[in-house]
């Protein structure tokens, strides 16, 4: 979509009109259809692909220190020693007897290592601030996708971020949880607890359920929070959202299928096969994510025609916030105004430079 340069004169009733459709539902099927193709033809064009790339970067930015705070867990909660056998056992009871192999003189070496508060504490605060970038550039792909600039100051854009971003970490901290303990890796954790069968399968029942709640919340914040428009409503499950979490489980399991039994990145790139591997997954996930986004810009889109709001070529939500958009409209009418002055200058005063075009023409 284009870039909006100019800040919104929408009126602050505008966020929430009785007139306006207020669901999906009320859409006509001919307003449905333009959102389709208009859907389709904005997130190509507003290069969704890159957008869904530097995400993947920002998001294994911050996996470093998360590691490193992940790691340093060992050294305080577990006691040295018994949780790492407690651990290497988990690993040996689901099967995965060569990482355990691998992994254990690591675990070992951390919780023998001083100093692991220190390098908890500064893994969490790296992981924060490095997911904040990911926050961050999610929040300048959804500005373009509705159309404006963003125009809060660093002073309250910048907390706003990272307030996001402790939030997300948390609720992906539990999510990631819930996939790790599944199945073989539950029964075993259920075992050195000694937690019955009841327990761990009753777990692994309702931990679906949670879940996909937790995901679904996670990305309703990312839709809400992070562009400088304010939307209509806070919507736990934005239609955009719906599709953007099933396009993304069904996406994975097909590219699972793939990879599985159709792909040879095992003998293409060896070692490093699980990277690449992983990599493209976060970016089939970004762009999961992204296209979630463009589709309920679309339909806000489509709402507003609907309600007979000119927003074909703009969707007409009003800004958070639009003073760095007018610092910028000013910094600009000045960059003009000195371009101006220059070509003048250089055309012989003569107001449009034709004498300066002239020349250029018969230099070539």
């Amino acid at each position: 979509m284009s870039h909006a340069a100019h800040s919104r004169d929408v009126p602050a009733d505008r966020v929430e009109d009785d007139s306006d459709p207020d669901s999906p539902l009320a859409l006509t099927k001919r307003s449905w259809h333009y959102v389709a193709r208009k859907t389709l033809r904005e997130f190509s064009k507003d290069q969704c692909t890159d957008l869904a790339a530097a995400l993947t970067y920002y998001a294994v930015l911050a996996m470093f220190p998360a590691a490193i705070a992940l790691l340093s867990l060992v050294s305080l909660v577990g006691q040295g020693q018994h949780s790492v056998d407690t651990i290497v056992t988990i690993l040996r009871q689901i099967g995965a007897r060569s990482q355990a192999h691998t992994i254990k003189p690591i675990l070992t070496d951390l919780s023998n290592t001083p100093g692991g508060g220190l390098a908890l504490v500064l893994g969490l605060l790296g992981a924060l601030w490095s997911a904040s970038g990911y926050v961050g550039a999610f929040g300048r792909a959804m500005n373009r996708m509705y159309e404006i600039q963003e125009g809060r100051p660093i002073w309250k854009l910048r907390p706003t971020v990272l307030l996001v971003t402790a939030l997300l970490v948390v609720l992906a901290a539990v999510t990631m949880v819930g996939l790790v303990v599944s199945g073989p890796v539950a029964g075993a954790i259920g075992a050195q607890l000694g937690l019955g069968s009841t327990v761990v399968n009753a777990w692994n029942i309702v931990k679906w359920p949670v879940m996909l709640l937790i995901i679904g919340l996670i990305v309703a914040i990312l839709y809400w929070s992070t562009p400088n428009v304010r939307q209509p409503r806070f919507r736990w499950l934005s239609v955009g959202a719906g599709v953007a979490i099933v396009g993304w489980i069904v996406v994975s399991a097909l590219f699972a299928l793939y990879v599985s039994h159709f792909s040879s990145y095992d003998k293409t790139y060896g070692s490093l096969a699980g990277v690449i591997v992983f990599l493209l997954w976060l970016w089939l996930t970004n762009l999961a994510l992204l296209f979630g986004a463009e589709l309920d810009a679309e339909l806000e889109r489509g709402r507003e025609l609907q309600a007979g709001i000119a927003a074909e070529e703009r969707i007409q939500l009003p800004p958070r916030d639009d003073r760095n958009i007018k610092k910028a409209e000013k910094k600009q009418r000045k960059d003009v105004e000195k371009g101006r002055r220059i070509r003048l200058e250089n055309g012989n005063g003569n107001g449009n430079g034709s004498s300066a075009g002239e020349d250029a023409g018969s230099r070539r």
